[in-house]
């Protein structure tokens, strides 16, 4: 196997993958990754030891202990090309032998776990619940730089959305991927399900108006009542898709969960945001380690 050049993969001068600024042994299989790097100190502090503390530009990583159970946690920033650099540069750390530049023989398979903030698209999600995405739908444009293959119900979802929507027509071509079944199971209890939204941007591509007029006016009414059989839309946010989309292709379990923090149905703005990421931290950690996931 021919090996990788280094224009493809980068490496810094302490043999690091270049943007997380990570080796392999700094990183375990159980990831969880958060947008803030701010946050990232917020979830460790629930470690009971830490091993690693690694920072490159937004990315930031601590990788420790609760119990037996090894977890790192790295910031991506905001928005869909993070996510493109961060799975990616997960994923060689996990599977590519950075001295020799070839893909290993033996994959390995990580559990890839988002804890971010969003904005609820139905009445009856308020601020400061939790949601884990079922799917995740991107109107961002990161998949299509890959090759992406939908199962069958992927597709039928898909199309549903893409008629209710007629967003097909302009200039968005919306994609689709499902969570871990492995993961989201251990997430029911204390979370709403549902499909999570993935938007390029935060002010028009989440239907906000400030001086500018928008292309799609009528985006949010148009996922608040999108269905599909027993799926609907629960929320919207900026990393998932390109988690879920590049998780699949790569092998890996990905799941995003979510604390509301704006009910853009109600109009509502959680009172205190940071405690209830507080709160989504700590009862999804005790999932994680209770399921030895």
């Amino acid at each position: 196997m021919s090996s990788i050049a280094a224009s493809e993969l980068i490496l810094n001068s302490r043999g690091a993958i270049y943007h997380l600024d990570c080796r392999p042994e700094e990183i375990a299989t159980t990831i969880i990754t958060v947008g803030d790097p701010d946050r990232v100190k917020e979830v460790s502090k629930h470690f009971d030891t830490i091993e690693f503390k690694n920072q490159h530009r937004e990315f930031i990583t601590h990788t420790g202990y609760i119990g037996k159970k090894r977890i790192s946690c790295i910031s991506t920033g905001i928005g869909p090309d993070n996510i493109d650099i961060a799975m990616n540069e997960l994923d060689v750390l996990a599977n590519i032998d950075l001295e020799t530049r070839t893909v290993k023989d033996a994959f390995t398979q990580l559990n890839i776990i988002r804890f971010g903030t969003s904005g609820s698209l139905q009445k009856d999600i308020p601020v400061d619940s939790f949601v884990a995405g079922t799917y995740a739908l991107g109107l961002d444009n990161v998949l299509h730089f890959y090759r992406l293959r939908n199962n069958e119900e992927e597709r039928y979802l898909l199309k549903a959305f893409q008629t209710h929507t007629q967003l097909i027509t302009g200039n968005i071509s919306p994609y689709i991927s499902m969570a871990s079944v492995n993961l989201l199971k251990h997430f029911v209890k204390g979370y709403h399900q549902g499909i999570t939204v993935t938007c390029p941007g935060f002010y028009g591509p989440q239907g906000r108006v400030l001086r500018l007029g928008l292309a799609y006016p009528d985006l949010i009414d148009m996922l608040t009542t999108f269905r599909f059989g027993n799926h609907q839309i629960a929320n919207f946010e900026m990393e998932s898709s390109a988690i879920y989309g590049l998780g699949k292709l790569l092998g890996h379990h990905c799941l995003s969960l979510n604390v509301i923090v704006a009910n853009r149905i109600t109009k509502e703005f959680s009172k205190d945001g940071a405690a209830a990421v507080e709160k989504l931290i700590k009862h999804s950690l005790e999932n994680i380690t209770n399921a030895n996931i």
